[in-house]
């Protein structure tokens, strides 16, 4: 089958059509490979359609060429009437008579040429339009099978493993309530140290001013008070 056989089929062809046989992986594969099939006649149909456009702008210069030599000639039987050589005008005249017949066919095949031309980029715009829906109707079929594989391996992993959820969830119950124990048995801990322990004696000892701590503390408040006097007094060059 020749290109635009190709592009034919293919914009005969439609997407739910092909689309319908799209059952399985295999199917979409064989879907795809379509598709580059077809991109590959279009590709090879603007290849044809480049040459028929070259070949319709050749043959415009032919004809302007063709014209402009039809219109020289006319000039030279003119000037051969104006100086009676009437037999020599008939032979410019006859070579007019072909030019103009190659003229009138070039004028046709440029016209065939713009025709093909013209069907071929329709054919090849519609053909790209149909592949775009195709592109379309394989995402769709991917997207729907990656759905339903999603869907079934979620189905058949809660149908198998049910109790397993159930055992994992149990079983972090039992963390959760065993945090919490060591949580609390933390805090009772630090709260009987508090009241019992040598931290409780400490800040038994800190609040009654004995120990290190309150010694620092009488240190720091007498080294400020004296600062602080020291600032207060008046400097000797005032009282002289």
């Amino acid at each position: 089958m020749g290109v635009i056989g190709k592009l034919v089929t293919l914009v005969r062809g439609s997407a739910r059509e092909l689309g319908e046989s799209i059952i399985d992986a295999n199917g979409v594969h064989i879907y795809e490979q379509e598709i580059h099939d077809a991109k590959v006649a279009i590709a090879e149909a603007k290849i044809e359609l480049t040459g028929v456009m070259a070949k319709e702008m050749q043959s415009a210069r032919a004809i302007e060429a063709a014209r402009g030599e039809i219109a020289r000639l006319e000039n030279l039987a003119l000037e051969a009437l104006d100086k009676e050589k009437e037999s020599l005008a008939e032979e410019v005249a006859a070579q007019v008579a072909e030019q103009e017949a190659d003229l009138e066919r070039e004028t046709q095949l440029h016209a065939e040429y713009a025709v093909q031309a013209s069907r071929l980029k329709e054919l090849i715009k519609a053909s790209e339009a149909k592949i775009r829906e195709h592109e379309r109707a394989v995402q769709m079929a991917k997207t729907a099978e990656s759905v339903y594989k999603a869907t079934q391996s979620v189905s058949e992993s809660i149908g198998a493993s049910g109790s397993k959820l159930v055992g994992a969830r149990e079983s972090l119950e039992r963390i959760k309530k065993r945090h919490e124990d060591l949580s609390d048995r933390m805090v009772a801990a630090d709260a009987l140290d508090r009241e019992l322990g040598t931290r409780a004696l400490e800040e038994k000892l800190a609040e009654a001013g004995i120990g290190a701590t309150a010694e620092r503390k009488e240190k720091v408040m007498a080294r400020l008070r004296a600062r602080r006097a020291e600032a207060s007094a008046p400097s000797e060059e005032v009282l002289a």
